[in-house]
């Protein structure tokens, strides 16, 4: 049984008084265990695609399962919920909080998910031990560079042990180093076994994963 699997799904829209189609009748299997890239133009239909996968959204019609559990149909509680447990998101942006230290910053999902603070503290050090941060836990986002917070905001995504991690541009603030040491991150977390989805626009990136997943006009071509 795949992690993801999408069967024949359509995401509509109503702007101004149209139909939009964002998703066009994709189908889609992602096992366990897989590095891949969505790369496709702006306008594309790749930005509605990561929203389905990473369960901020469902579809217009079709089916979406994520480990085994349908959610074509799920309420926004149930998705939350398994956005908490089962996801880790790295944005372009980042998305720390300025006003906590990269610590504080780290057990905020698992203040949603009802962890001690005694244990929340473990995890997240243990997090930030990992993606070789383990001196700055007391740092704020503003002392750090851009790849450091991209550190930060990954070690956030693995602190709740989420069955996969969503990438959205993750390298895409970073100059060209930084970037790469940050695929080179994602990379080694993969080799351990962690399903990584990232969304690129740019090829050279999407070159570096093992499987390319191109969208087009709201399909895979």
């Amino acid at each position: 049984m795949a992690l993801i699997e999408l069967r024949d799904v359509r995401k509509m829209y109503r702007v101004a008084g149209e139909t939009i189609c964002a998703l066009n009748g994709v189908s889609l299997d992602i096992e366990e265990g897989e590095f891949i890239s969505i790369i496709g133009p702006s306008g594309s239909g790749k930005s509605t695609l990561m929203h389905l996968l990473g369960c901020l959204d469902i579809p217009t019609e079709g089916s979406l399962k994520l480990d085994g559990i349908d959610l074509s149909r799920a309420g926004s509680n149930q998705l939350a919920e398994i956005r908490n447990r089962k996801i880790g998101f790295v944005f372009q942006a980042y998305n720390l909080l300025s006003r906590l230290n990269v610590l504080q910053n780290v057990e905020l999902p698992m203040i949603y998910s009802g962890t001690s603070a005694r244990e929340r503290c473990e995890k997240a050090a243990r997090a930030l031990e990992r993606v070789g941060l383990q001196d700055r836990v007391r740092h704020r986002p503003c002392q750090l560079s851009g790849g450091q917070s991209q550190r930060v905001a990954i070690a956030r995504a693995l602190v709740n042990d989420p069955k996969m991690i969503l990438a959205d541009e993750p390298t895409g603030n970073l100059d060209s180093h930084a970037g790469q040491v940050i695929l080179d991150l994602l990379r080694d977390l993969n080799g351990k076994g962690r399903t990584i989805i990232m969304v690129t626009h740019d090829p050279k990136i999407a070159a570096q994963t093992r499987r390319k997943i191109e969208i087009q006009d709201g399909k895979i071509i």
